[in-house]
């Protein structure tokens, strides 16, 4: 079973022949490629080795429910860097940062009762995967 269940891919973009010696990228290898999942429109670009993924960039997956937080948390961290867990963020097996996180968090931490949403943000500082039942009670 696929990890998304709605993905397409829209458009391929290849390299030629012009501006290899500065690309250096073969010629007909995909520069860029059009993608959407679940929805979402996404550009990959083929910048070659030399770029590397980082923390400055990740994907958002905000899940309605703990079957979703756990299936994606599953899938997503296999193989990927353990040491790189924290708060619903993990690192996939590509270096690829994600974040796990419930819908109803954000609701949580932007509360105008800040020693509500302050015990929020205490519950989930300890945490790898998000729980929703952990974040709940902190919050009630």
């Amino acid at each position: 079973m696929p990890l998304f269940l709605r993905t397409q891919r829209l458009e391929v973009t290849r390299y030629g022949k012009e501006g290899h010696e500065t690309h250096r990228m073969p010629e007909g290898m995909a520069m860029t490629v059009d993608f959407e999942i679940e929805g979402q429109k996404f550009v990959a670009f083929n910048g070659g080795p030399v770029f590397k993924f980082h923390e400055a960039i990740s994907f958002q997956l905000n899940c309605d429910t703990q079957e979703e937080v756990d299936y994606y948390w599953e899938k997503l961290s296999e193989g990927g860097d353990e040491k790189a867990q924290q708060c619903g963020w993990l690192k996939d097996k590509y270096g690829v940062s994600w974040q796990v996180v419930p819908a109803v968090l954000a609701k949580m931490l932007q509360d105008k009762d800040t020693k509500k949403s302050q015990k929020v943000m205490k519950a989930m500082l300890q945490m790898h995967k998000l729980d929703i039942n952990t974040l709940l009670r902190a919050y009630e």
